[in-house]
């Protein structure tokens, strides 16, 4: 598979960039897709959630009323549940929302997420970016020769550069990640995913 190279600028070099068919061209295993999102925005949650059960509820543990012949329900301490103040019934308790997935569903899925953007055209093979100084305005320029200014889009780099990084930090909707870094989340929350020439050989050594 060949892809035509774009500069800068958003025009043809008139260089075509190879692709292996086995990494951009598959078939997409939605469901190897969706375990890894799924696991992706598990392990963002903080699961730092607590409520206090009757035994971390401060207050007497006195019985507030003798056992029969009120006509009412019997009742314990004041810290029981059925009362205000009273702690939750199996209330939430700090978790972790992780869990464990393959290592060859994840490269699935990658691969899965990467050949749907080829699919469907979003996915745009450029020659490596670089930036003198980090600017924002040089990224918006940048985004803007693609008309990509108001859409979500993920550069991927070979390498960590500072420039392009924080040049893109301030900008809603632009990310930029190493090729070493791509997850298949970033790859199809972008409605865009420009990719530098020097990122192709990576990311196939990664996910074959």
């Amino acid at each position: 598979m060949e892809l035509a190279v774009y500069d800068i600028n958003g025009k043809e070099t008139g260089k075509k960039a190879k692709l292996s068919d086995q990494v951009f061209g598959i078939e997409p295993n939605e469901h190897a897709f969706y375990l890894d999102v799924k696991q992706y925005l598990a392990n963002q949650r903080q699961g730092t959630h607590k409520a206090k059960e009757r035994a971390e509820i401060t207050g007497s543990t006195r019985k507030i009323k003798r056992q029969k012949g009120t006509g009412t329900a019997r009742a314990g301490s004041i810290k029981s549940p059925i009362f205000r103040g009273g702690g939750r019934v199996f209330g939430p308790q700090p978790r972790d929302y992780g869990f464990k997935l393959n290592k060859k569903v994840k490269k699935l899925a990658r691969k899965s997420a990467l050949s749907a953007k080829v699919k469907s055209e979003s996915l745009m093979i450029l020659e490596n970016v670089n930036f003198s100084e980090p600017k924002t305005k040089n990224y918006s320029e940048f985004l803007n020769h693609f008309g990509l200014v108001d859409q979500k889009s993920l550069l991927v780099i070979p390498e960590e550069n500072n420039n392009v990084y924080l040049s893109a930090r301030n900008l809603v909707g632009a990310k930029v990640v190493k090729a070493s870094d791509i997850n298949t989340y970033d790859i199809a929350n972008a409605q865009k995913v420009l990719l530098c020439e020097g990122s192709i050989g990576i990311i196939e050594q990664l996910l074959s």
